[in-house]
């Protein structure tokens, strides 16, 4: 098992709550982690149906011989096993007592937010960012190749070329999870939604447009990207909002948690087709993002990332809230940087310069190079130095 950052979190929060529940996509790797973090639980998969059944049955009988701790992986399967669990855990309140895995389902939450409210701590594995990459033998050493690669460990812990590993990983999420969250009929309508989706990245969310699309209504349009959500497959990024006036867009955009699945869901076949995509720019975007929503809340931190965008069409691509100061990221896929690359980035400075909050403005530019460097206007960071730059 390669180092995961969340490891340490997930540690901490065992010390002080009795419930800790990891969540996150299939394939994250959350049962790999819990079972290395801690070795001393008993492990039981709710996939099985006979232990499933055991569960619903007699749910008191299931949990008597766990009581000493235990790991319940795939949770949502059996989620009114959680109101027992959470009679057990007000008897004996003990801090990591059970540790809940699970894709992150609607059932699932609903559950959680019923049953354990003020019981359980709650953590998301999200794919490997770049940084944790790096800890596997062959990790990817071309931006291409980390586009289009993905960062799902099965494609790098187990040899699986990337475009069959997410050809396969697409057709078992249409088939099953979908199915099961919201018994979804028309499978091939949602197909062509989920791949209208990846055509969308870095995009004003407008579900009109989707749905219409698509073929569907708004509310089904809604619902199904809603299923994404909740699996933890897409996320909304929330424009950023200040005292300014009322020049500011109110509608979130839309990326992907992981750029592989976001490409092989676009059509393309290998590292170099990302190059020639019209969609470059996009998906290297989305990289950047995913990459700073990943390392934040591989430390247990909420997501505090955001857009900039007015009606005149005024953007920066995305502002992180860290520490009491604001980070202003501008994302160039190019292997060069332009000597007007901080001219948004200074723009902004200038429309917060009165802004109540009063925060510093850090400004950075990431771009598909290889060379760091500074800037009287900021930072210039390579691709490769995303991994390693304080975003929290």
């Amino acid at each position: 098992m390669i180092e995961r950052i969340l490891v340490a979190k997930a540690r901490k929060m065992s010390h002080l709550f009795p419930v800790v529940r990891v969540t996150g996509p299939r394939q994250a790797g959350k049962t790999t982690l819990c079972r290395a973090t801690f070795p001393q639980h008993r492990y039981i998969s709710l996939e099985a149906p006979d232990i499933r059944e055991f569960a619903q049955v007699d749910p008191r009988g299931f949990l008597e011989p766990l009581r000493d701790g235990a790991i319940l992986d795939e949770v949502q399967r059996c989620p009114e096993l959680l109101s027992y669990l959470q009679g057990e855990v007000d008897a004996n309140p003990r801090p990591g007592r059970f540790v809940l895995t699970g894709s992150a389902n609607l059932a699932l939450l609903a559950g959680v937010s019923q049953s354990l409210a003020g019981r359980s701590a709650v953590l998301h594995l999200l794919p490997c960012s770049y940084g944790e990459l790096r800890g596997f033998p062959a990790p990817p050493q071309r931006l291409l190749d980390a586009l289009w690669g993905g960062g799902y460990p099965a494609v790098y812990d187990r040899g699986i070329p990337p475009l069959e590993w997410y050809r396969a990983y697409i057709a078992t999420y249409v088939e099953r999870d979908a199915r099961a969250m919201l018994n979804i009929g028309d499978l091939l309508a949602f197909q062509m939604f989920v791949r209208v989706c990846a055509g969308r990245v870095g995009q004003l969310l407008n579900l009109s447009s989707l749905a219409f699309d698509c073929g569907i209504t708004h509310n089904t349009a809604r619902a199904w990207l809603s299923v994404l959500e909740a699996s933890f497959l897409t996320f909304r990024l929330p424009p950023f909002h200040v005292n300014i006036g009322k020049r500011l867009v109110k509608t979130a955009k839309l990326y992907f948690y992981d750029t592989g699945l976001a490409c092989a869901l676009l059509g393309i076949q290998h590292p170099e087709q990302v190059g020639e995509h019209p969609l470059r720019g996009a998906v290297f975007e989305n990289w950047v993002v995913s990459q700073i929503v990943t390392e934040r809340a591989h430390r247990g931190l909420p997501p505090s990332v955001f857009f900039f965008r007015e009606r005149n069409g005024f953007e920066v691509d995305v502002l992180v809230e860290a520490e009491g100061r604001l980070l202003a990221v501008e994302c160039n896929s190019g292997q060069t940087v332009s000597a007007d690359a901080f001219t948004r980035l200074e723009a902004l400075a200038r429309r917060l310069e009165h802004a109540p909050e009063g925060r510093s403005l850090a400004r950075v530019v990431v771009y598909g190079g290889d060379e760091a460097r500074w800037h009287s206007g900021g930072q210039v960071l390579p691709w490769r130095g995303v991994a390693d730059h304080p975003w929290w």
